[in-house]
């Protein structure tokens, strides 16, 4: 069944739990599908924080960026903000994880924003690779704070 139809499966499963029918679940498939979730989630994550800072670092190397453009920065922090706070909310143990995190995450945000901003034209400046900081310039305080833009 988890082969063909992994909702159906899933269904099957959640019954056989609610009706203490413990001897017919298949443990080692809902085990391995556990682990995934918790992989699943730690993936949300580092995906939010690598847009978060990319378009951090886009702010603080690009100054000179139009407005308009600017404006899209500022609207993808907010939401990739608010996304990495809801996932600290639901899973509160993902605390103890967050440095590690946003480790891995920087190193895709830095690629993410040095390839945007080869990008740049209409006279707008394309930054090099070495504008960009090799390490995390923000502090978790400032990517988890609200007001924090690193302008």
């Amino acid at each position: 069944m988890y082969e063909e139809d992994f909702n159906r499966w899933r269904e099957i499963t959640v019954a056989q739990i609610k009706a203490r029918n413990l001897s017919a679940i298949d443990w080692e498939k809902l085990l391995l599908e556990l682990e995934d979730m918790g992989k699943a989630e730690k993936r949300a994550l580092v995906s939010n924080l690598t847009i978060l800072i990319a378009h951090l670092l886009k702010i603080m190397v690009q100054t000179d960026a139009p407005d308009s453009m600017k404006g899209s920065w500022y609207s993808s922090v907010t939401e990739h903000r608010f996304r990495v706070q809801k996932d600290l909310e639901e899973s509160p143990s993902f605390k103890s994880y967050l440095a590690q995190a946003i480790a891995k995450a920087y190193q895709d945000a830095l690629k993410l924003a040095i390839k945007e901003g080869k990008k740049a034209s209409f006279g707008i400046r394309q930054p090099k690779p070495e504008d960009y900081p090799h390490q995390c310039p923000f502090t978790v305080e400032q990517l988890l704070d609200e007001d924090f833009y690193g302008d």
